[in-house]
């Protein structure tokens, strides 16, 4: 059995969850989310705890089983408590504003960069240049966060673009003059 799929899900008492046939709806302070389980799985409500269940034993069933129980956990933990990446924007003259619903990035471009924030997504910026990017949807939020920081990956030579928080950069010498 899938080391991670036979794992029961706690379910916290501010969290109300509701499975009809393979779709399984979360809903907590944070916000609401949904997902439908692949074929040959399935999921049971035990009290206060989930059990996600495969039905069958080839390789592809059994990857799936583990899969959903990853992705159930992250929604019950998501509308409890939320997930959370940090950026950094460094370089001169490069920062960040929230302006309505996108994020306006100054990013050394001959025009501003805006971002449309989805859903359910809160993103704050602080000291022009320390982005927060939050949300229930783990998925969502990591996917925010890696479109903001395309826009000007970290170049290794002057280590200017958006990081994340406590990424490390491997420098590059430059050019020497002989």
């Amino acid at each position: 059995m899938s080391r991670i799929g036979k794992i029961p899900i706690l379910v916290p008492p501010k969290v109300k969850v509701e499975i009809k046939d393979r779709k399984v709806f979360v809903e907590g302070p944070k916000g609401k989310l949904d997902f439908e389980l692949p074929k040959r799985t399935s999921i049971a409500q035990d009290g206060d705890k989930l059990v996600v269940s495969r039905h069958g034993e080839d390789a592809s069933v059994k990857a799936l089983h583990g899969l959903s129980r990853a992705i159930v956990h992250n929604m019950v933990k998501g509308v409890t408590d939320g997930f959370m990446k940090k950026l950094e924007i460094q370089g001169v003259g490069f920062k960040a504003a929230v302006q309505g619903k996108n994020v306006n990035l100054s990013l050394g471009y001959s025009h501003p960069v805006l971002y449309p924030i989805p859903d359910q997504i809160k993103v704050t910026v602080e000291e022009n240049t320390k982005l927060t990017v939050e949300g229930p949807n783990k998925e969502v939020v990591g996917r925010v966060a890696a479109e903001l920081r395309a826009f000007y990956p970290p170049e290794p030579y002057k280590g200017k673009g958006v990081r994340y928080v406590g990424e490390k950069v491997k420098r590059k010498e430059g050019k020497t003059v002989q």
